[in-house]
């Protein structure tokens, strides 16, 4: 989605469209790799100098209140961004680089199913996200396979 797609639902849902919220938002929307908000406060301050560390965070908290945009957990790097695919999907993340990739797996039923009788638990969701290397970062390292 487009960062005016996102300043249109943000509107929509009684949220003014301050000049530090706009530079947030057109900051993530134009990023195709996970992006953490120190990342997203570097980058916004080019477009908005009087940006603050916490209008970072509450805009990144309520464009994922809104669906616009997911959490991506890496192991360095606990909390990342990124823009909210289109229905259920699950993320392909590259470590060396941050891009990330949506994919559709619904499949896990069975698993979820055996997990569910083997602990008890009732599951009510799920979340999956892969890490490995991206096709860019593979080429750049020889080729190698890092997975």
């Amino acid at each position: 989605m487009s960062a005016e797609i996102w300043l249109h639902q943000l509107r929509e849902n009684g949220q003014r469209l301050t000049p530090a919220r706009r530079a947030v938002v057109e900051t993530v929307a134009a990023s195709e790799r996970a992006i953490t908000p120190l990342e997203v406060y570097d980058a916004a301050r080019r477009r908005y100098r009087a940006l603050g560390l916490v209008s970072v965070y509450r805009t990144l908290e309520t464009l994922e209140e809104l669906g616009l945009v997911q959490r991506v957990h890496q192991p360095e790097n606990c909390q990342a961004f990124i823009g909210a695919g289109e229905g259920h999907q699950h993320l392909l993340v590259c470590q060396n680089c941050g891009r990330v990739a949506l994919f559709d797996g619904d499949d896990l039923e069975r698993l979820m199913v055996s997990i569910s009788r083997k602990s008890g638990y009732r599951i009510l969701e799920h979340w999956l996200q892969l890490f490995g290397l991206c096709g860019d970062c593979q080429r750049r390292r020889g080729g190698e396979n890092e997975a």
